[in-house]
């Protein structure tokens, strides 16, 4: 049965068999009837394991530690440390980690405040199963999964004029127009093949991307070159 992706058509393979790699996951939230329909909906795939649960931030932080998990399915609203400052420390300690932010909240300060501690997806809980489904697979191999109204937030956030400002921070020009077709929200595999180049030369350029720029996800990075005036929202 192929793997059920939603509106985020992605996925982890294998280079060489091209079969699906296991997804490790850690659950953050402090409903325990949530975390336990969500773990019973990801533990029903074959690609996808839930190593653990976390209840608030702290226990996060510290899950994240020990378990190192590729994707963590992070809340918003916490008692003690919070969703916000939560992903901030996890992504301190360990930036290769993706943060998948599900929450019933969608207000602006929480969806800038996440995006720039370095959440790289943000869904809403009223997401559709397969929605989630293709995002934890998106986010699993380094892309953004927004949801529709988030990613129009965005949009409406950058898309006053701005002055292009040059790239100091020593982008090439090769890295800058993969920046640009990531903005688009393609994968990957979409990227190589448009820019006529490897799945594996992309994530090369895009973990240059994050260096230079000092960013963790694609989103920031997308964020970033958004504000320098290298992506014109309008075009997106």
């Amino acid at each position: 049965m192929s793997p059920r992706q939603g509106r985020y058509a992605s996925g982890m393979h294998d280079m060489e068999t091209d079969a699906p790699q296991t997804i490790t996951l850690l659950l953050v939230d402090d409903h325990p009837v949530v975390r336990k329909g969500t773990r019973e909906l990801l533990e029903g795939e074959s690609d996808l394991k839930v190593l653990g649960e976390a209840g608030n931030g702290e226990e996060a932080v510290a899950q994240a530690r020990s378990l190192r998990p590729a994707v963590i399915l992070m809340d918003v609203s916490m008692p003690g440390m919070n969703g916000i400052e939560a992903t901030k420390a996890i992504k301190a300690e360990t930036p290769g980690v993706g943060v998948l932010v599900l929450t019933s909240y969608d207000d602006d300060a929480y969806v800038f405040a996440l995006l720039e501690a370095g959440a790289a997806g943000y869904l809403l809980k009223n997401a559709s199963e397969d929605d989630l489904l293709g995002a934890v697979r998106a986010v699993a191999a380094g892309e953004s999964a927004l949801h529709p109204s988030i990613a129009r937030k965005v949009l409406e956030r950058f898309s006053t004029s701005t002055t292009p400002t040059p790239p100091e921070d020593d982008l090439s020009s090769r890295e800058l127009e993969v920046l640009r077709v990531a903005a688009t929200g393609r994968t990957n595999k979409e990227i190589a093949r448009d820019l006529d180049i490897s799945p594996r030369t992309v994530q090369v350029h895009l973990a240059n991307i994050f260096s230079k720029l000092g960013v963790g996800s694609r989103t920031e990075a997308v964020l970033y070159g958004i504000k320098r005036g290298w992506i014109d929202p309008k075009s997106l």
